[in-house]
């Protein structure tokens, strides 16, 4: 597992997503064993990341679904959330709260 969240971080490392985090839940009343975090630079960079993370995971991963819009992407790899978010609505929504809280339940 560490080898692919490394692979997810690394792809959208390398094309300039920021704040990247990662927030291990197993155990935990949620969903998904692991959900990664990241801001893009705007819009555009949302969309482009999401891109870049299925040419570069297409061998590796299966994305199962992926909910779009330009502010906030969703990828559902099974196991794994991966939410793109601008900067704007990474600040509104606090996802960085809920998912250290939960972690702590």
């Amino acid at each position: 597992m560490d080898k692919r969240l490394e692979r997810i971080s690394s792809v959208l490392d390398s094309h300039k997503a920021e704040a990247i985090e990662v927030f291990d839940l197993r155990g935990k009343d949620y969903f998904v064993d692991y959900v990664v975090l990241a801001s893009s630079l705007g819009q555009r960079h949302t969309e482009a990341l999401l891109e870049h993370l299925k040419k570069d995971l297409k061998k590796e991963e299966k994305f199962l679904y992926i909910d779009e819009s330009s502010d906030w992407i969703v990828a559902d790899l099974g196991d794994i959330l991966i939410h793109i978010m601008t900067p704007e609505f990474r600040i509104k929504y606090d996802m960085e709260s809920f998912l250290s809280e939960l972690k702590r339940a």
